[in-house]
């Protein structure tokens, strides 16, 4: 049995899921390239469906492309270029950093724009619901009229209305009942792309477009994983929650998981900050499997400060696991290790012990996704 942390339940817990596991990872906003903190995030998710598959599941995982919001129509506004082409440009870019780490295929991997249709009928079922108001051709969500808002972060009202500023929440918005109001539905700028609704022209909200990809392609109300950075903990997954319950009357999510942030130069390592170690730029020095095994040496719920020697001993080791060559050295303690809260850094040292041995540690290896036996 798979023991994971639950954000909304604050603890580790069995996590149970059927024959088949649908699963939804938050992806990229593609107006710039794959940095530390992406693949250390999708990474994660990797090595728990490899681990899921290892025990006899079938994972279906979900991860979405956000290909428009305000970050990439700003971003191409600057370059003068079409925001689909900016997205077009850096998901190539990071679908190929993806493959280079050796990452499993996504189940599917869904643009926002592609769920227009389904986008505005989602909203549509929210309004008759009762939990939301139109206002001068925006819709809003309204927190008060859903029981259990913030449950899932924990946190308190202040803290909430101080993370939605930071994260574009706009809490001082005077269309809004309450200042932790969310939009779903938006007019657009002049030079913003915009599709017809019977609120008016206008665009999807951020929060809104991942509901409806999940329960699209998963093909149900209640998914069993979701996860992301730590960062999207709030606003976006406490609200993605309200949203799709909402409209589901269902829950929405079985188990909630979140990855920490990689730090540099004591903050967290963001585009919105310019403080990134792009993995691209990474991989001119150093083979992409040394890369997953710097990222899986740090436990997915510890947030760590990023540093050049990381590297170096990441290559190292990777150069001592391969010469041992095939086996299955320390295959049933990274086994267990896994089924521990995905204990990485506790299945790395059990493999470094291992090859010190002189046993053949590429079995175990593969579990974590990484390659030792290649032409």
């Amino acid at each position: 049995m798979i023991r994971l942390y639950d954000t909304a339940k604050r603890e580790v817990v069995p996590f149970e899921p059927g024959p088949i596991v649908k699963m939804y990872t938050c992806g990229i906003t593609p107006y710039d390239a794959t940095h530390l903190g992406h693949a250390a995030t999708y990474i994660s998710y990797d090595v728990l469906q490899r681990r899921l598959r290892d025990l006899g599941h079938e994972t279906r995982c979900v991860r979405n492309v956000t290909d428009v919001d305000d970050d990439i129509l700003r971003k191409a506004r600057e370059l003068g270029i079409h925001y689909l082409d900016l997205a077009a440009k850096e998901t190539a870019r990071f679908d190929d950093d993806m493959k280079a780490l050796r990452m499993l295929s996504s189940w599917t991997e869904p643009r926002a724009t592609s769920a227009i249709t389904e986008i505005r009928k989602f909203i549509g079922e929210v309004l008759n619901s009762g939990h939301a108001y139109e206002v001068n051709g925006s819709v809003y969500f309204e927190v008060g009229a859903f029981e259990g808002f913030g449950s899932l972060s924990g946190f308190d009202r202040e803290t909430m209305l101080e993370l939605a500023a930071e994260r574009g929440g706009n809490p001082n918005d005077p269309n809004k009942r309450d200042p932790l109001d969310f939009v779903l539905w938006q007019p657009s700028a002049e030079d913003e792309p915009a599709w017809e609704s019977r609120w008016g022209h206008g665009r999807p909200g951020w929060h809104i477009e991942c509901s409806v990809l999940a329960m699209r392609d998963l093909e149900t109300s209640t998914i069993d994983l979701h996860g992301g950075g730590n960062d999207l903990i709030f606003p976006h997954h406490e609200c993605e929650r309200a949203q799709s319950e909402a409209a589901t009357g269902k829950p929405f999510v079985r188990h909630w998981m979140h990855q920490a942030m990689v730090r540099m130069d004591g903050e967290k390592m963001s585009k919105s900050l310019g403080n990134l170690v792009f993995i691209s730029d990474l991989r001119k020095n150093f083979d992409p499997m040394a890369i997953r095994l710097a990222l899986l040496s740090f436990h997915y719920r510890d947030s760590w400060e990023w540093d050049n020697e990381i590297m170096t001993v990441a290559a190292e080791r990777f150069e001592n696991w391969k010469k041992v060559g095939e086996g299955s050295g320390a295959l049933t303690s990274v086994r267990s290790f896994l089924d521990s809260d995905l204990d990485t850094p506790s299945a790395i040292e059990a493999i470094d012990e291992a090859a010190k041995a002189g046993e053949g540690v590429s079995i175990a290896a593969k579990l974590l996704g990484v390659d030792t036996i290649r032409p």
